[in-house]
């Protein structure tokens, strides 16, 4: 099993924890990307050098998805989830360590490492930093639980897992599932539930193709106040106004991915013609992946009991 040990903000980590989230994002200032380990692997907090020696391991989570998000998308998807009490202090965190080119952009792009299940140690429960840490490290380091090192450190961490009452449905072991087994069935917050339908749908309506971001909105096909849950499968991407015409049982997708739209709109409103010309048309964008599509009883489900006939 790989997993990553990242360098992590104090101040960041001091925040989060009196918080105590079920997701987080690990945010980075600049937007290069995140590759080092699949999702669903370990991702621990390492604190920067103390006095000169390496700071501990002081918690983790688990990897669900990177993604490239404007400064105001990122926090209006995580509000206090991103280290910080509010908008413009979080701003000002970044700020810091921006370019002066990011400084004079109106909303700059940021890298956000999208985590569940944090799990935060107690002062007392922090893990020494492994012993191959070197100072020139920037970001962070992958290590396997197959190495010696590696199996060190895990061994630390489960151990700390295990006393405390953060523990994965899974165990303490490496993750059985990752990729797209995974995230089809891991536990996902609000905000990774919308940062991860938009990737899977490569940031485009599935209906439209639209791919104005500011207007793709993360859809529910099955509310969670009426048992839905924050699934890829009972996700889609729409546009705004098609959102909100789903959610009101005046647009629907059949089983087939074919998008349905109710005579309600035309005979209610007298218009509609924008949207009669995707009755009965394929979605125009899928997850590429079939195991993280939309759940087919789910979208039975919004025909029968939400869709206006």
């Amino acid at each position: 099993m790989r997993f990553f040990v990242a360098i992590t903000d104090e101040n960041w980590f001091g925040f989060l924890r009196d918080l105590r989230p079920e997701e987080v994002n690990f945010w980075r200032p600049g937007s290069a990307g995140f590759s080092a380990v699949p999702t669903g692997a370990p991702f621990l907090f390492k604190l920067h050098s103390r006095r000169g020696r390496p700071g501990p391991i002081v918690g983790g989570g688990f990897f669900v998805r990177y993604s490239r998000l404007p400064v105001s998308l990122a926090w209006d998807a995580f509000g206090e989830r991103n280290g910080a009490p509010d908008f413009p202090t979080f701003r000002e965190q970044l700020r810091r360590h921006w370019t002066a080119d990011q400084r004079q952009q109106p909303d700059p792009v940021i890298g956000c490492v999208i985590l569940v299940d944090p799990f935060f140690f107690a002062d007392d429960d922090f893990v020494p930093a492994p012993d191959d840490w070197v100072p020139n490290i920037v970001q962070g380091k992958s290590y396997g639980s197959d190495e010696p090192t590696g199996r060190r450190l895990w061994e630390g961490v489960q151990k700390r897992l295990a006393s405390g009452d953060r523990v994965r449905e899974e165990g303490l072991g490496p993750p059985v599932r990752t990729g797209a087994d995974y995230l089809s069935r891991a536990r996902l917050g609000q905000g990774a539930f919308r940062v991860v339908t938009l990737e899977n749908y490569r940031r485009r309506c599935s209906i439209t193709a639209e791919t104005t971001l500011p207007v793709l909105q993360a859809a529910h096909i099955k509310p969670i106040a009426e048992g839905g849950s924050h699934s890829p499968r009972d996700g889609l991407l729409l546009r705004a106004d098609l959102h909100i015409l789903f959610d009101q049982g005046l647009l629907g997708v059949t089983p087939d991915y074919r998008v349905q739209v109710s005579n309600r709109i035309r005979d209610d409103y007298l218009n509609g013609r924008v949207y009669y010309e995707h009755h009965n048309r394929p979605l125009r964008s899928l997850p590429q992946d079939a195991a993280l599509r939309p759940d087919p009883l789910a979208l039975e489900w919004h025909m029968d009991e939400k869709f206006v006939r």
